[in-house]
């Protein structure tokens, strides 16, 4: 059995000493380290060479919606504020023109194997918008007709109702990833979000007569108000909604970076310790459930798909996190949005004056972006098997890349050895291995890998580890 097979152990004490500020490597390097001399021609080089590779990759599509009808006061996405519906109109047709664009740099023999829309509220586009953008995107890209083929939505259920989720059904996705947070009212009040469980029951019963063939749903600890006991009446309802997969996310109070935490009393926030334990209590109750711990906050049914790619050796990490689809170039549609091109990631322009200057004066609306040089690679290479797999071959990591691994990663490796003083890993001459007591660190593990850390990526940009 492999190291991220083993169920985790929750010592808060010793996750109390590791529990700093580090990315969350959705990729590597990180999005810090993106530059503004990356733009439009470095996108069509690297579409350009990915096409010509031996065998290119198939895709998948990452669509931005920005808009959301009320600000939740904990979020950090990139998101607009507005109840004007028209406001959609204006930002459609200025994605049209990037689909235009940017689906003439790939060949349309690559198929779309997968389709994520985010936000914002992807939602705050009403049935017949979403529809005419899922005509334009299938008009314009080969989508897959393969029975595995991933299209995904997020959807605020506030916003939504049977029909809709219905109608996005029949337009074919078939995944949906349902935020909830918590279901206490104090906690919703504090957050500016209230939801109540049978708005939330109604659009994952739609999507299960719909035939969804997976349900997420979100949620975080470390909000205002929050208290174990609350919080484990949370659980109890997302469990009685039997969701296939289940992501319990960090809250991250950054003020100074997300205007809408400001509205967030810092006191009224849990300590340290009710913070660990909250993690504590979703982590005992969701395996007690039959979730197998994917990683970092990801939880899934042992015969759900992120499960079985674990088992199988195959899982990635991508901007999505864990996935089953990590070996496809991704395209990124709408205002920031990050692509991830062969060895290079793009970031369209984060806000909408940008992204509409771009595309009403024809250009790509890249703002900025990165080429991977080899030790990039190799160091990706590195954390994402960190990361999906908690162990790395270190032999024939070396042999594949032409260097003696211990010479290559002279300190990374005396990181190691103080982490396996505490028993976060295990090391012999050949295997990297996280032990279960390091399960829940994974990130820590990463972070000795991560060339920028110290230098100019500032710690504060990222969220804690726990």
């Amino acid at each position: 059995m492999v190291a991220s097979l083993q169920t985790p152990e929750f010592d808060a004490a010793l996750i109390s000493r590791y529990d700093v500020p580090g990315p969350r490597y959705t990729s590597y390097p990180t999005a810090p380290q993106f530059r503004p001399d990356f733009g439009e021609p470095e996108l069509r080089r690297a579409a350009r060479a990915s096409n010509e590779e031996p065998i290119p990759r198939s895709l998948s599509l990452y669509v931005h919606v920005p808009f959301c009808m009320s600000p939740c006061f904990y979020c950090g996405c990139n998101r607009v504020i507005t109840r004007d519906v028209t406001q959609a109109d204006r930002y459609l047709e200025r994605l049209y023109r990037e689909i235009e664009l940017v689906s003439p740099l790939f060949d349309r023999d690559r198929p779309v194997r997968q389709l994520h829309f985010g936000g914002g509220t992807p939602n705050f586009l009403d049935a017949a918008r979403m529809d005419e953008l899922l005509q334009s995107l299938s008009r314009h890209f080969a989508f897959s007709r393969e029975e595995d083929r991933e299209f995904g939505i997020e959807i605020d259920p506030r916003f939504a109702d049977a029909e809709y989720v219905r109608e996005l059904g029949r337009l074919g996705f078939n995944r949906i990833s349902v935020g909830i947070q918590d279901f206490d009212p104090k906690v919703q009040q504090a957050v500016n979000r209230i939801q109540t469980f049978e708005q939330t029951r109604a659009v994952i019963d739609a999507a299960r007569a719909a035939a969804f063939r997976s349900v997420s749903v979100d949620l975080i600890y470390g909000l205002p108000l929050q208290t174990l006991d609350g919080f484990s009446h949370t659980l109890s309802q997302v469990l009685a909604l039997e969701p296939d997969r289940v992501a319990v996310y960090g809250y991250a109070h950054l003020p100074e970076q997300f205007k809408a935490q400001r509205q967030i009393k810092a006191a009224e926030l849990p300590d340290a310790a009710t913070r660990l334990a909250l993690f504590g209590c979703a982590l005992e109750r969701l395996t007690a459930a039959g979730f197998t711990y994917i990683g970092m906050d990801h939880f899934a049914r042992s015969s759900d798909e992120l499960a079985q790619a674990q088992r199988n050796g195959t899982l990635q990490r991508n901007f999505q996190g864990y996935s089953t689809h990590g070996d496809c170039d991704i395209i990124g549609l709408g205002v920031s949005a990050i692509g991830r091109i062969g060895d290079s990631y793009t970031q369209n322009a984060r806000d909408l004056v940008g992204y509409y200057a771009a595309l009403d004066a024809g250009r790509l609306p890249v703002m900025r972006g990165l080429l991977l040089d080899k030790d990039d690679r190799i160091r990706r290479e590195v954390i994402n098997e960190l990361m999906c797999h908690g162990q790395v071959d270190m032999q024939q990591c070396g042999l594949q890349h032409g260097f003696a691994f211990a010479d290559y990663f002279v300190q990374e490796l005396a990181h190691l050895r103080d982490l396996a003083r505490d028993g976060l890993v295990t090391l012999d001459e050949r295997m990297l291995r996280v032990t279960p007591r390091g399960r829940l660190l994974l990130r820590n593990v990463a972070m000795c890998f991560d060339a920028y850390l110290g230098k100019d990526a500032a710690p504060a940009r990222f969220s804690r580890a726990i």
